[in-house]
């Protein structure tokens, strides 16, 4: 297998979506000869800007010496892969994948062994940083797989994101994902917790978190989402739909390990209640509304919003 950092390249890339447009953006910016493909069409900026359509996975495989995905949830990864005209149908020895989706760690460690078995390497990558870092090329990169084959794969990732960590072998990277959004979620959940309570006493939430952010409670979180929750702005980012999917990763992999999760199931029911609300398609800081639901107060009530 080819170990060498990879310069300019010919670059798969499958999923383009809020996530997946702007880190393909930022790769061919870097110099790199991109071939795509999504379920819902290869946007125009990308193709405009050089990056090559294809119709299936089997020929962005053909056509690349590394293959990025970046899809939903593991069935979509799966069918990328292992479908009758999906990558693995047209990989040769030496190429590398590397699938930038947030999926279950068990089915990713069988992934790569599939894609091992065929000559190539496979590398899991999953990122933190939403649609902001996308497109700023500031994403946390969390890597498992081969020493040999993260080597080569750096130089990409250098492109996308800032925060770049092999943290072990195949699989490790996506249980550092799962991590991840456990911290994220329970987080978003203390902070909406933390500016309710102080709303309803009749403290303007506004200048609590603004209190807050000089002390020890400070989080990119409060800072970011904090404002969210007060001017009501949930255009996503992230969606609850997806943090969803993310702590039922964790929660069914805690079961698979008697690891209890229990204020990661209580954040889970509160995103489950806003998406029974319709807003499942929301910015996850959106889980707010939740928790108003509750106290039958909104937040923006105290600061006039």
């Amino acid at each position: 297998m080819q170990t060498e950092p990879l310069n300019m390249s010919n670059i798969g890339f499958i999923g383009l979506g809020i996530m997946g447009t702007p880190m393909a953006a930022n790769l061919i910016k870097g110099g790199h000869t991109l071939f795509l493909h999504s379920r819902s069409g290869v946007p125009a900026e990308l193709t405009q800007a050089g990056g090559k359509a294809c119709e299936t996975g089997a020929e962005v495989a053909r056509n690349a010496d590394v293959i990025i995905i970046m899809v939903p949830d593991t069935p979509h990864v799966e069918s990328v892969l292992f479908n009758a005209d999906g990558v693995a149908a047209g990989l040769s020895d030496g190429k590398l994948v590397i699938d930038m989706s947030s999926i279950a760690p068990v089915a990713t460690k069988a992934f790569a062994q599939r894609i091992n078995a065929l000559g190539c390497d496979y590398l899991d990558a999953p990122v933190s940083g939403g649609e902001v870092g996308a497109k700023a090329a500031t994403l946390t990169i969390m890597v498992g797989g081969p020493d040999a084959a993260f080597e080569r794969a750096k130089p990409l990732f250098e492109l996308m994101g800032k925060n770049i960590t092999l943290v072990g072998g195949n699989g490790d990277g996506q249980i550092t994902k799962v991590a991840n959004q456990i911290i994220v979620a329970l987080t978003i959940e203390a902070v909406g917790e933390a500016l309710l309570l102080a709303s309803k006493a009749g403290a303007d939430p506004a200048r609590v978190r603004q209190a807050l952010m000089g002390g020890f409670a400070n989080s990119r979180i409060l800072e970011v989402h904090g404002e969210r929750m007060i001017k009501r702005t949930f255009k996503p980012g992230f969606r609850i739909e997806l943090h969803q999917k993310d702590l039922n990763l964790a929660l069914s992999t805690g079961r698979e390990l008697g690891v209890a999760l229990p204020n990661t199931a209580t954040a889970q029911e509160l995103f489950n209640t806003c998406a029974a609300h319709g807003g499942a398609g929301e910015d996850h800081s959106a889980l707010v509304r939740a928790l108003e639901l509750m106290a039958n107060h909104d937040i923006a009530e105290a600061s006039g919003q």
